[in-house]
Parts: C-alpha cells; sequence; structure tokens
C-alpha cells in the first residue's frame, strides 16, 4: 500500500460518525435556527466566507450511487436511495484560504452540507440546493481532522478533510 493511501485509510477510521452523531448535529442546527455558517466562537476553528481570495480550489460533487430511478432496485428497496461525496477526502493547509464549491447535481434531491469538528460540534451547516453550485472559502485555524457530511444521506454521504500545517514559504 502506497503511503498516501496509507494515511487516507488511517483518516478515515479517526472519525467515526452515528446515529447518535446525526441526531446531535440537526439538533444543533435547529437551535440555532436552521441553517448557518461559523459563530464567532465557531470562527477561531474555521472561518467561512461566500466570497474572497483564495490560494487554493477544489469542487466536490454530489454522487447518486443507487436512485430509484436507475439503481438496483433491490438495492433501493433495502437501503433506500444512496449518495456520495465525490471526492470524500480533502486535504488543506492551516491559515490558507482554500474555496469549496460543492455541486448538486441531483435535480429533484436537496442535500445539505454540516462542517463538524473532532468532536462532532457542528461549525456550519448550510443547504445544497438541486441543480446548484455552492461555494464557500474555508480558511482552518487548527490542524487535524473535520467531517463533512449532507445530514439527510447519513451515513454514507460523508468526508473528511484533513489540516496540515501551513506551507513554508
Amino acid at each position: 500500500m502506497r503511503p498516501f493511501a496509507a494515511l487516507v485509510a488511517i483518516v478515515i477510521s479517526l472519525t467515526p460518525y452515528s446515529a447518535r452523531a446525526q441526531a446531535n448535529a440537526h439538533a444543533q442546527a435547529k437551535e440555532k435556527g436552521g441553517f448557518f455558517l461559523p459563530t464567532a466562537e465557531s470562527a477561531k476553528i474555521v472561518t467561512v466566507t461566500t466570497t474572497g481570495e483564495a490560494a487554493a480550489g477544489i469542487t466536490v460533487i454530489t454522487e447518486a450511487v443507487a436512485v430509484k430511478e436507475t439503481g438496483p432496485k433491490a438495492t433501493v428497496r433495502k437501503f433506500g436511495e444512496v449518495y456520495a461525496f465525490s471526492p470524500q477526502f480533502i486535504a488543506v493547509h492551516r491559515d490558507e484560504p482554500t474555496q469549496i464549491e460543492f455541486w448538486n447535481l441531483q435535480p429533484d434531491d436537496e442535500h445539505d452540507v454540516a462542517l463538524l469538528d473532532h468532536d462532532l460540534k457542528v461549525l456550519m451547516y448550510e443547504k445544497l440546493p438541486p441543480l446548484k453550485k455552492t461555494s464557500w472559502v474555508f480558511t482552518f485555524h487548527h490542524e487535524g481532522v473535520f467531517s463533512f457530511n449532507c445530514l439527510v444521506h447519513q451515513p454514507e454521504m460523508s468526508g473528511q478533510i484533513l489540516v496540515l500545517p501551513p506551507t513554508a514559504h
């Protein structure tokens, strides 16, 4: 196994996501009045803006893995519709603004994105409307692993952001 692949496997195993975490994330979002960007307290961990200069960028798409229109009937019957983010793993550098653009490619399914810290605290929660591109500039101020999840389609629609030390100039 290549060293990077091993790192990805290790990182993926570090952030379990459970039904309890999903319920907790929904409760936090409801408590804050629905959709929100990071609060002043959360901005100490990550700053998220709708505009601004970015040093790097990436596009994350929503992917229909098995849906009622085209998926295997037995799969959809047993598991329901299954979606995923692609890519599911992103690496960024601390204090380096990075534009992350989410494309919801489904014409009839709304998704959302919740950014969670290592304690599964929701730092932001935003809507991903059908057939729309939604982007933010993220600047992480702490290193570590952060999860991003569609709370509607758990546990499969999940991803991780690994925040590395700043780049040396």
